[in-house]
């Protein structure tokens, strides 16, 4: 009997569907280009639905690996007191951690061959406008090396210099950038590794501030 005998009496593909294969001597199939426009309407949304999981599911597991990593990096950064930083700026002036008692305190540790540090460098500077920031060239070269660089990157941080990577090491820092917010006794409040945005940095430099 012609399908179009059941739709005349208003019965859909759907019930059609049902009715049919309830029966036990009946093998029907309603082939896809006779599915009604409804049918094919409620398909697609549901694929939809599964893509929208599936790239959900893919973003979860990234930040998560992310998260990890991020935790692995910092499993050795120093916390609690910060460890006194006593070097030679770029205008060779000796520099203390001391200097900075009584103010909240960026302590940055980058290097000149470092992806991720470039790209953060305008967050870094951004931050050094409000709020005292002291950065550690990390095996970046000597003196030369790093006024050079930085000139050529238009950057006029307080820097120093850490060739040996000794500074670092007492710090736990294994990979750059790392940061240390240190407040006003010297202690440290925040510390990450990565990159971080000026906001970011600011918000903890003002929540230090506010707890100290």
């Amino acid at each position: 009997m012609d399908r179009s005998y059941f739709l005349e009496y208003g019965v859909t593909d759907d019930v059609l569907q049902d009715k049919l294969t309830a029966l036990p001597f009946v093998d029907v199939t309603i082939h896809a280009h006779r599915l009604s426009p409804r049918f094919m309407i409620f398909s697609k949304k549901r694929s939809s639905r599964h893509r929208i999981l599936a790239l959900l599911l893919q973003a979860i597991i990234f930040f998560g690996l992310y998260l990890g990593a991020k935790a692995w990096m910092q499993r050795d950064m120093v916390h609690g007191m910060a460890p006194q930083v006593t070097a030679r700026n770029l205008q060779n002036q000796v520099v203390s951690l001391k200097d900075y008692r009584g103010q909240p305190l960026l302590l940055h540790f980058w290097a000149s061959w470092c992806k991720i540090c470039k790209f953060e460098q305008g967050a870094i500077t951004s931050v050094a406008k409000k709020w005292p920031v002291l950065t550690v060239a990390m095996q970046s070269g000597n003196r030369q090396d790093i006024k050079g660089f930085m000139h050529r990157n238009n950057l006029a941080w307080p820097t120093i210099l850490d060739e040996t990577g000794s500074l670092a090491q007492r710090y736990g820092v294994v990979g750059v950038p790392a940061h240390f917010i240190i407040d006003s006794h010297g202690e440290i409040r925040f510390r990450e590794t990565g990159y971080t945005t000026s906001w970011g940095l600011k918000i903890r430099l003002w929540l230090t501030k506010l707890l100290s």
